[in-house]
C-alpha cells in the first residue's frame, strides 16, 4: 500500500514535469516559427530595399562625380557649381520630389486593390502635373544671377552660378519625369529595373565627363552637360521599359483619362510638395549664408563637399523609403479581400 501511495504521491509531480517539458517545447517551437517568419520577411525586405539603395547611391553619385570634376577647374566654378546645383536646383527638387512623392500612395492603392490599369493613369496624371510645376519653376534657373545679387552674393559668384543655372534646366525637366517613373515601378516591385539604370547611367557620366572635361576640355560647361545627358538617360530607360511591355498590366498606353480628376491631384500633389520641400531646403540655405562670410568660395567649397558627402551617406537609409508604398497596398488589399465585390475606395484626397 505503501508503494501505491508513493506512486500516487510522485504522479503529479511527474505530469507537471512533463507538461513543463510541453510547456519548453512549444516555447521552443514559437521561436523558431518567429525566428522563420522574421527571416522570410527581412529577405522580402532586401528584396525590395537593397535595389532601392543601390538606386539611391548611384544617382546621387552622379551629382558626386560631377563635384569632383569641376572641382579639379578651380575654386570659384566649384563654388559657383554648388550654389546652382545645391540651392537653385536643390530648391526645385524638393518641391518636386515632395508633389511626387503623392503617387506612393495611389500607386500603393491601386496595386494593393488590384487595379493595375490606374497606376498607369495616376503615372501620367502625374507626369502631367510636374511638367506644368517644372515649366512654372524654370524662371529661377533663367534669373539665378537676378536673384543671388539680389540676396547680396558677390558680382563674381552670381554671375557663374547664373549661367550654370541655365545650363541645369534639362536636368530640371528629367526629374519631372524620372520621380514618377521611379515611384510607379516601385509599387510593383520592379526595383531592379530602377538599380540597373541606376548603375549603366553612373559608369557612362563617369566616361562621358571624363571625355569632355579631360579630353575636349570643355570645362565647367563639359560637366554640366554631361550631368545633363546622364539624367535624361536614367529616364529615357526608365521610360523604354515601361511602354515597350515591361508593364503590361499597368500601362496600357497614353489615355485621357489621366485629365480626370486633375485639379483634385494637383492639390494632393501640391500640399505633398510643401510638405517635403520644408525639409529639403533648410540644410540647403546653409550654402547660400556661407555665401556671406570672407573668402566666401573656399567656405561655399568646403561645406558643399561636406553636405554632398553626408548626403550620400543618407541615401542608405532613405532606401528603406521603397518599403513605404507597402502600407497602403496592404490596405487596399484588405479591404478587396473584406468586400471583394465593392469597388475600390477612391483617391485619399
Amino acid at each position: 500500500m505503501r508503494g501505491d501511495g508513493e506512486e500516487e504521491a510522485s504522479a503529479p509531480l511527474l505530469q507537471a514535469r512533463g507538461g513543463e517539458e510541453a510547456e519548453a517545447k512549444g516555447g521552443r517551437g514559437r521561436g523558431a516559427r518567429v525566428a522563420r517568419e522574421w527571416w522570410d520577411e527581412s529577405k522580402r525586405l532586401w528584396r525590395i530595399v537593397g535595389p532601392a539603395i543601390f538606386q539611391r547611391v548611384a544617382l546621387y553619385g552622379i551629382n558626386v562625380v560631377s563635384q569632383a570634376f569641376i572641382g579639379h577647374i578651380g575654386d570659384l566654378e566649384l563654388a559657383a557649381f554648388s550654389i546652382a546645383s545645391t540651392v537653385i536646383a536643390g530648391f526645385n527638387f524638393g518641391f518636386l520630389l515632395g508633389m511626387a512623392s503623392a503617387l506612393e500612395t495611389l500607386c500603393g492603392q491601386a496595386f494593393g486593390a488590384k487595379k493595375h490599369h490606374m497606376l498607369g493613369i495616376y503615372l501620367q496624371r502625374s507626369w502631367i502635373v510636374l511638367f506644368l510645376f517644372a515649366l512654372a519653376l524654370t524662371p529661377t534657373y533663367v534669373f539665378t544671377e537676378h536673384l543671388l545679387l539680389l540676396l547680396g552674393q558677390t558680382p563674381e559668384l552670381s554671375r557663374l552660378a547664373g549661367k550654370m543655372s541655365v545650363w541645369l534646366i534639362p536636368q530640371h525637366f528629367a526629374m519631372a519625369m524620372l520621380l514618377p517613373l521611379t515611384r510607379f515601378l516601385q509599387s510593383q516591385l520592379k526595383n531592379w529595373v530602377t538599380a540597373a539604370t541606376a548603375g549603366v547611367t553612373l559608369a557612362l557620366h563617369v566616361v562621358v565627363t571624363y571625355l569632355l572635361v579631360t579630353r575636349f576640355q570643355l570645362g565647367y560647361a563639359g560637366v554640366v552637360v554631361a550631368a545633363d545627358v546622364a539624367w535624361w538617360v536614367v529616364v529615357l530607360g526608365q521610360f523604354f521599359y515601361v511602354v515597350c511591355g515591361g508593364c503590361p498590366l499597368s500601362w496600357r498606353g497614353f489615355s485621357v483619362e489621366a485629365l480626370a480628376d486633375f485639379w483634385e491631384f494637383i492639390k494632393l500633389s501640391t500640399a505633398s510638395g510643401v510638405m517635403l520641400c520644408m525639409e529639403n531646403w533648410y540644410y540647403r540655405v546653409l550654402v547660400l549664408l556661407t555665401g556671406y562670410l570672407p573668402n566666401a568660395e573656399i567656405a561655399v567649397d568646403a561645406l558643399s563637399i561636406c553636405l554632398t558627402i553626408n548626403g550620400w551617406e543618407m541615401m542608405i537609409p532613405l532606401g528603406f523609403l521603397a518599403c513605404g508604398w507597402q502600407t497602403s497596398s496592404a490596405r487596399a488589399a484588405a479591404r478587396a479581400r473584406a468586400s471583394p465585390s465593392s469597388s475600390p475606395s477612391p483617391p485619399p484626397w
